[in-house]
C-alpha cells in the first residue's frame, strides 16, 4: 500500500520539480518479468526510474544500512525493497534468490550492476549479479541510462536542486539466451560488460572506467577507457 501511495504522491511532485525526459519507454513491456538496470549516480536514481515505467512495479536491492536506520528503515520497508549485505558470498546470494522471487511473479525488478553510486563522477565496471539473475531466470535485461540525476541531487547535498534536468532513456531488450544455458564466468562477465556498454551509450556524456566503483575516487588511478564494441555472438 505504501509504495502505490508514494508514487501517486511523488509522480506529480517529481514532473513538476524537475525537468524530466523519458525516452525509450517503448522497450518497458507493460507486463512480465525484466530486470531494468541503470547506472548509478544520485539517491534519486531510485525515485526517478520506478516513475519513468509508469504503473507497473518496481522492486529494488538497496544496502542493507538503510533498513537498520530509523530514519530511512520504514521508507524501505514500506516499499518493498530488498536488503543486501555488500560482503558477497552467502549475503549477496539471498538477495539474488529474493530478487528471482520478483521476477517468477512477472515482476520488473531494478539494479544498479556498478553496486554503489559514483564517487568520481565515471560510469564503472558492473558486478556480475545482474548476469547471474537473467540466466537463471531468461528476464530480459533493459539497460537505462540516467543523466544529469547527480545534478539534481549530489551525494554530498542534504536537499535536491529543483527544475535541473534530468534524462531517463530505456534501451533495447538483451536477452539472455544468446548466451546459452551455463552460468559459467565467461558468460556472466560478457553478458555484464554488454549491459554497461548499452549504458554508457544511452548515457552518451559520462566516461567509463573498467574499474569497480567500490572504492573512494583517489583510489582510483586507472586512467579513463573508453568501452569497445562488442563482438556479435553467434
Amino acid at each position: 500500500m505504501l509504495y502505490w501511495t508514494l508514487k501517486v504522491t511523488l509522480t506529480p511532485a517529481l514532473r513538476l520539480g524537475f525537468r524530466l525526459r523519458v525516452e525509450g519507454r517503448q522497450n518497458v513491456p507493460r507486463r512480465g518479468p525484466v530486470i531494468l538496470a541503470a547506472n548509478h549516480r544520485s539517491f534519486l536514481d531510485s525515485l526517478f526510474l520506478p516513475l519513468a515505467i509508469g504503473w507497473r512495479r518496481m522492486t529494488f536491492v538497496a544496502k542493507a544500512e538503510y533498513f537498520e536506520r530509523r530514519r530511512t528503515a520504514w521508507f524501505f520497508r514500506g516499499v518493498g525493497q530488498i536488503p543486501i549485505q555488500r560482503t558477497g558470498g552467502a549475503a549477496s546470494d539471498a538477495a539474488l534468490n529474493a530478487a528471482t522471487a520478483v521476477l517468477d511473479r512477472g515482476d520488473a525488478f531494478g539494479i544498479y550492476p556498478e553496486g554503489t553510486r559514483t564517487r568520481d563522477g565515471f560510469t564503472h565496471r558492473g558486478h556480475t549479479g545482474v548476469a547471474r539473475l537473467a540466466l537463471a531466470t531468461g528476464a530480459p535485461i533493459i539497460p537505462v541510462g540516467l543523466v544529469g540525476t547527480d545534478e539534481a541531487q549530489p551525494t554530498d547535498a542534504k536537499l535536491p536542486r529543483l527544475l535541473a534536468p534530468v534524462a531517463i532513456r530505456f534501451g533495447t531488450p538483451i536477452h539472455p539466451n544468446r548466451y546459452g544455458d551455463d552460468a559459467d564466468g565467461m558468460a556472466l562477465r560478457a553478458l555484464t560488460d554488454e549491459v554497461m556498454f548499452e549504458i554508457v551509450q544511452l548515457c552518451g556524456t559520462y566516461e567509463y572506467r573498467d574499474t569497480y566503483a567500490t572504492k573512494r575516487a583517489e583510489d582510483l588511478p586507472t586512467p579513463p577507457a573508453v568501452v569497445a564494441a562488442l563482438p556479435q555472438l553467434a
